[in-house]
């Protein structure tokens, strides 16, 4: 089970299930991926709501390697999810929504 506290979600990619979290490490590199300054500067890009698909496979696989799997964007983007591109949408809300809090909370 994921650890909510700790802004762990779970989610199936790749045909397994997988644990995601964006630890300070992954964040910075979320940073410099973006060339955001600082943490304000990327959650204002997070929450523009127009997220590419690469953004979305460069939140998904820092998810991933914060949760301490060795896999690159380039495997990340080759990895299906169940509901397609509207998966790919939930998974990255899920993480940030998990990282950041949910604004409608």
């Amino acid at each position: 089970m994921p650890n909510i506290h700790r802004g762990e979600i779970e989610a199936e990619i790749g045909g397994a299930r997988r644990r995601l979290v964006l630890t300070l490490g992954a964040l910075a590199e979320l940073e410099a991926a973006f060339g955001a300054d600082d943490l304000v500067a990327l959650t204002e890009r997070f929450g523009s709501g127009r997220l590419t698909a690469r953004d979305l496979i460069r939140i998904i696989g820092a998810g991933l390697r914060g949760a301490g799997e060795a896999v690159s964007d380039d495997d990340v983007a080759a990895m299906p999810v169940p509901g397609g591109a509207q998966g790919y949408v939930r998974i990255a809300a899920d993480l940030i929504a998990a990282t950041f809090g949910d604004p409608a909370a």
